[in-house]
């Protein structure tokens, strides 16, 4: 089977590492030569924003999916029409991929989101109260294009393009679902998932599973997740990712219809992976058994500051003498701060041992230049 991957990051590079062990031939279009997928894969230089670029590269495969959600989807709707599957299907695409559809689409069909205002540029009227969060409309990713407006004074700072401003949310926990479905009807999901902030940095840099929740608040991500799968009316493997306020309710952040940075923890801490899962859904084939083992996190390793240039790990060698860790690299040769350049998989007996883990990792590991 040939399958085209819209995208050559290390969502896509995991994603055939894992599918390696069977027998399909994997393509990938990407603009950068030395993208993560590039030498594991049949590759493509091309724009996965240009029309008649993915048009020419879809055309002859079997199937057609993305491992990033700014892609030309007036070409994912030709090539339908044309015959060739697109996973997940172009409609659920186009409504993720602009913040103000997301947003509609979530109202439209009762899944609880934080209240909200449209705006097509900053001399629009503010109506919503502050604080608020600015998102914009299209392109943001991995926290990018989206900021924090604590009052007035702040509006000055407000980005002037077509966006969504949402209620500030009180927030007790930020959790993330990982949920797929395949062409006959079949949907599993993985055990929630927390993402974790660094006491000292107050970044978001673990993620840990499972998650510690009520009974009530997985109730709720059940009655969402049902909700989102039947409305979204696509195969696919989604993240929904969730806010737990304080008062103990659930709201929907927002989804990447595509595999998430807060599923890789199941490389090693669940019976399959996300990649596995992904996998199957591709070729329709029977979903994969997500049972976790214990506990188990994921520890992000990004560029630090003041640095950029060729790679250099510090640190990975006191690693791989640790029990129950695993590294991941992403075979991104060039580093730059922040830029997600690998993780480090962790699984433990308790949430206390694992945090524990997963603070000593992050003590050992500097991502720098040479």
């Amino acid at each position: 089977m040939k399958i085209g991957i819209l995208g050559g990051g290390q969502l896509g590079r995991m994603l055939i590492q894992e599918a390696l062990k069977y027998d399909d031939e994997f393509y990938v279009l990407d603009p950068n030569t030395d993208c993560s997928c590039a030498n594991i894969s049949f590759f493509t230089k091309g724009d996965f924003n240009q029309k008649q670029d993915v048009l020419d590269f879809g055309k002859s495969k079997d199937v057609v999916s993305i491992e990033i959600e700014h892609v030309n989807v007036e070409a994912l709707e030709e090539l339908e029409k044309q015959g060739v599957k697109v996973i997940p299907n172009s409609n659920i695409i186009k409504i993720i991929q602009q913040k103000i559809l997301q947003k509609k689409f979530y109202q439209k069909n009762d899944i609880p989101s934080p209240d909200f205002q449209m705006i097509d540029s900053k001399k629009d009227e503010i109506k919503i109260n502050f604080p608020f969060v600015q998102k914009l409309n299209t392109g943001g990713y991995d926290g990018k294009g989206v900021q924090i407006i604590k009052d007035g004074s702040d509006l000055i700072n407000l980005w002037d393009e077509p966006s969504v401003l949402e209620n500030l949310v009180d927030i007790d926990k930020e959790l993330s679902l990982i949920i797929a479905k395949n062409e006959r009807g079949e949907i599993k999901s993985f055990p929630v998932t927390e993402m974790v902030a660094d006491p000292k940095l107050n970044l978001l840099d673990f993620n840990i599973c499972p998650t510690q929740i009520s009974d009530d608040v997985q109730n709720q991500i059940d009655i969402i997740a049902e909700k989102f799968m039947k409305a979204a009316d696509s195969e696919g493997l989604f993240a929904i990712e969730l806010f737990l306020d304080k008062s103990g309710k659930i709201w929907v952040n927002e989804t990447a219809p595509r595999l998430h940075n807060s599923g890789h923890q199941s490389q090693e801490g669940n019976a399959n992976s996300q990649f596995e899962q992904f996998y199957r859904v591709l070729k329709n084939l029977p979903l994969a058994d997500t049972s976790s083992f214990g506990f188990s996190g994921m520890l992000n390793l990004v560029g630090e500051e003041n640095f950029s240039g060729k790679v250099k790990y510090e640190g990975l060698e006191e690693v791989m003498k640790l029990p129950n860790a695993y590294v991941h690299l992403y075979g991104k040769a060039e580093m730059k701060p922040g830029r997600k350049m690998g993780h480090i998989n962790v699984l433990a007996d308790s949430r206390e041992e694992l945090l524990e883990q997963l603070i000593y990792i992050k003590s050992l590991v500097k991502v720098i230049s040479e």
